[in-house]
């Protein structure tokens, strides 16, 4: 029988790379302006648009749909969100970004820029590479990998 080694486990150094990696970027967003790093999560994916719908954040940012409403509650709270109902579907709750939303995220931009900078500076000539492996592992998995495979079923 061969022994497991949790260490040398892909899934748990991705884990552990992930929640570094994370932590190391939220040192400079908690300090600045107090938020999480599923605050920041939500905040950097409205950047990218107008207005987004919770359900839109879920899928994309991989959280589960109470957490992202929890966030953009306390985001709210703090004046960096807005919520509008959806007209057309009222069970949608939009989300955008106050000018206050906007004004963190003009701050945060060069700080994450230069934090991914250091990153890439670690990986040396291997970041192309490397970052090419981490998007088709990304589009390989897909959302829904383990939802749709009975062997991971609790």
């Amino acid at each position: 029988m061969t022994s497991f080694k949790l260490n040398d486990f892909l899934p748990y150094q991705l884990a552990v790379l992930s929640s570094r990696v994370s932590a190391g970027f939220s040192n400079h967003y908690r300090k600045a302006y107090g938020i999480s790093v599923s605050e920041w999560r939500v905040v950097a994916h409205l950047s990218q648009a107008d207005s987004v719908s919770v359900r839109e954040i879920h899928e994309r940012v991989d959280m589960d749909k109470p957490k992202v409403s929890r966030a953009a509650s306390r985001l709210e709270a703090a004046g960096y969100v807005t919520k509008t109902v959806n007209p057309q579907d009222r069970r949608l709750v939009e989300l955008s970004l106050t000018p206050k939303g906007r004004e963190m995220i003009e701050v945060l931009t060069p700080i994450a820029h230069s934090y991914e900078a250091q990153l890439s500076t670690l990986l040396g000539d291997d970041d192309a590479a490397f970052r090419q492996r981490v998007g088709k592992l990304i589009a390989a998995l897909g959302t829904d990998a383990v939802d749709d495979d009975p062997t991971f079923s609790d």
